[in-house]
């Protein structure tokens, strides 16, 4: 299965090799089990402001900026854009919400996979839609050693969230490698859509309630239901790799 998925992904972008040097990890739902309170606060800030929506819209528009969603929201129940002031307010409301039910709980496994990517000699950097400061600022004490701010792309690093590939893109320049030297892993459809939209191999972890389909068709090159999974897999993903090199 994973030899077969190496195949496609070489096939699809025109790459002889897969030789990655550095994995580029989403921030919540992947390295946080963080997913439930942003789409509680959304949706209760939504609500408040009288703006379509149900809860799930919150893990399928995960991976967007702040203003990209709040705009989404007024154009599906307003049919305008949502005024830069609109913007700010809602995602202070919508902060504050997210830091009061946070607790800010790691995600089961994460730091078994970041202890394989590490032993495996690859580079760990962040690539996430986030604006929260909180989260961000706690990432190198959650996991000490594996991430340095110089190498995170955040909210405030990007024009384009995803799943525009820009912000994979821009994580692919500040580690240094190129597209068939790394490894996406995400749990959320655009942020598949995004790494796949870059060409890197798309690693997909479905920790929060939408169906594997839906990851699936976001175009994720292998899937699995948890971290703690892909962590028990690593070795056969990399043996994977070195059998697939062994061949060119």
């Amino acid at each position: 299965m994973i030899q077969e998925a190496i195949t496609r992904y070489l096939r699809k972008n025109k790459q002889v090799t897969l030789s990655p040097k550095a994995v580029l990890f989403d921030m919540d739902g992947v390295l946080y089990d963080s997913m439930r309170f942003h789409a509680r606060a959304w949706k209760e800030v939504a609500d408040k402001h009288h703006l379509q929506s149900v809860l799930q819209d919150f893990y399928m528009f995960e991976g967007r900026t702040g203003e990209s969603t709040i705009n989404e929201l007024y154009q599906r129940t307003f049919h305008r854009d949502a005024t830069p002031e609109e913007k700010q307010n809602i995602y202070k409301e919508k902060s504050t919400l997210f830091s009061q039910y946070n607790d800010g709980e790691p995600m089961s496994g994460a730091i078994d996979v970041l202890k394989q990517a590490k032993a495996s000699g690859l580079q760990t950097l962040v690539v996430t839609g986030s604006g929260q400061h909180s989260l961000i600022n706690k990432l190198e004490h959650t996991y000490p050693g594996y991430f340095t701010r110089e190498k995170m792309i955040t909210a405030f690093d990007v024009k384009y969230g995803k799943p525009h590939p820009e912000p994979y893109l821009m994580g692919l320049q500040k580690a240094g490698v190129k597209v068939n030297e790394a490894f996406v892993i995400e749990n959320a459809p655009m942020g598949i859509q995004a790494g796949v939209a870059a060409g890197i191999f798309t690693i997909a972890v479905n920790t929060g309630p939408l169906n594997n389909q839906v990851l699936l068709d976001a175009g994720a090159n292998l899937l699995y239901p948890s971290m703690t999974a892909l962590a028990e897999d690593w070795k056969n993903i990399m043996e994977a790799i070195n059998i697939s090199l062994s061949l060119k």
